[in-house]
């Protein structure tokens, strides 16, 4: 490996790690308001609830675009030559992306704070999303382990 790879193969680790640590710091974040807002039930539509929701729902915009334009993209789009990484990414990106999907429904029902929240859909919409965060987090740590190896 000349001097030029080697440097551009640290730089290439340094940025993946970047992304890896900015994207683990987003998860924490997008944790805590999940379990701030399920801790206010049973639900009541109140001002509180409301800007939790569009506090939440920025944050969560914000780590699944991470996710999906950050991590994959930065995988996928033709850089990364190692075979297992690409063949993992792959692999995992469809059910990655159906997780996205998942987390846009949830945020076009409820970060409008011009329509009235349906208290009476939050508590399932929520735990919907909680299962979906949890499957993109577990495809999340796969692809990140291999990347950083």
């Amino acid at each position: 490996m000349t001097v030029a790879e080697t440097v551009n193969h640290q730089e290439r680790r340094t940025q993946s790690q970047h992304i890896v640590d900015e994207l683990r710091q987003e998860r924490k974040e997008v944790w805590a308001l999940y379990c701030q807002i399920a801790d206010l039930k049973p639900f009541a539509d109140s001002a509180d609830l409301v800007l939790q929701l569009k506090s939440f729902s920025e944050i969560l915009v914000d780590y699944v675009s991470l996710g999906h334009f950050g991590l994959f993209e930065r995988v996928l789009s033709g850089t990364e030559r190692r075979n297992n990484i690409l063949n993992i990414a792959r692999e995992v990106y469809p059910e990655y992306s159906t997780t996205t999907d998942n987390v846009v429904a949830f945020n076009d029902q409820y970060d409008d704070t011009k329509i009235k929240i349906n208290i009476n859909n939050l508590e399932t919409d929520l735990s919907r999303l909680g299962e979906a965060l949890a499957k993109r987090m577990e495809i999340e740590d796969k692809l990140c382990s291999v990347l950083l190896r």
